[in-house]
């Protein structure tokens, strides 16, 4: 259950910084419901409290009308009175132009304004407050349940304000919509008064090369033409097959007789070695 209370403060505390620009050390005004709760629950330190469920360094801030209704009506708090009104005290004071002092919602609804431009987280304790304070687009609420600090989810016209801004910035406004129809007229005008200029001189140029072409003309001077088309060649004789020569079915035979005539040819007589014959006396 921890772990998901942990995981739901982060998400909130990231939409407030993503959709209203909040930062680190956060500011958190506290009112004197809230410092009276912590001290009687024994929350303290206070700062390290509030830190752990933002998850990040805080700064406490209160106001001078809350610490003057504090002083006013404390005794009604029973005999944790003065510790309150001591915590409260101890506290950054924010400021407030109340030359006479008023009620502490009041004041505090008066610091944070129409759309939060200090970026105060507001800890408070009465239900009443926390409704009106959740109604202002970029004011998270911080309230407390018993020794359990929780931070109030963004309420449906805070989430409706992100999203009406967002599309908004989609869109363009009167004033960029005349910006751009001026400057795509101006280019408009430009690139026309460009073409003018260009088409001068083209006509230029062609009206030389057609005095040049007539002067050739004249003198009976031929046009060499730009290019010479390749003509196909024939193919690469290293790279053809050789033509397969066929074999007649009597060359074979005439080709034995040849070589047995030749062989015939060639015999020599051999000679027998013998006895040298007898020559008779004449």
């Amino acid at each position: 259950m921890r772990v998901k209370k942990q995981k739901r403060h982060r998400k909130i505390v990231r939409f407030y910084t993503a959709c209203y620009g909040f930062r680190q050390p956060y500011k958190v005004l506290c009112d004197v419901t809230f410092v009276h709760h912590l001290v009687t629950n024994r929350i303290t330190p206070a700062d390290k409290a509030l830190s752990n469920i933002l998850g990040a360094p805080v700064t406490l801030f209160t106001t001078k009308c809350a610490v003057a209704e504090l002083k006013m009506h404390g005794p009604s708090l029973g005999p944790s009175h003065s510790e309150s009104l001591e915590a409260a005290s101890s506290l950054i004071t924010a400021r407030c132009d109340h030359e006479e002092a008023m009620s502490a919602d009041e004041c505090i609804m008066d610091v944070i304004g129409k759309n939060n431009s200090e970026h105060f987280f507001v800890a408070t304790q009465q239900a009443d407050l926390r409704k009106r304070i959740l109604k202002i687009p970029g004011v998270p609420v911080v309230y407390a349940l018993r020794t359990a600090l929780l931070l109030e989810a963004p309420s449906v016209a805070q989430r409706q304000f992100v999203k009406t801004s967002e599309e908004q910035r989609l869109h363009m406004t009167n004033l960029e919509f005349k910006m751009l129809e001026k400057r795509a007229k101006n280019m408009l005008e430009k690139d026309s008064s460009d073409e003018d200029v260009g088409s001068g001189d083209q006509n230029l140029e062609v009206q030389a090369v057609e005095k040049k072409r007539t002067a050739r003309r004249d003198l009976g001077v031929k046009d060499k033409p730009q290019f010479k088309r390749k003509k196909a060649k024939g193919p690469n004789p290293l790279s053809c097959k050789p033509k397969k020569t066929s074999k007649r079915p009597d060359s074979g035979k005439e080709r034995n007789n040849e070589d047995a005539s030749v062989r015939s040819r060639k015999k020599r007589k051999r000679l027998r070695k013998g006895k040298n014959p007898v020559k008779a006396d004449g």
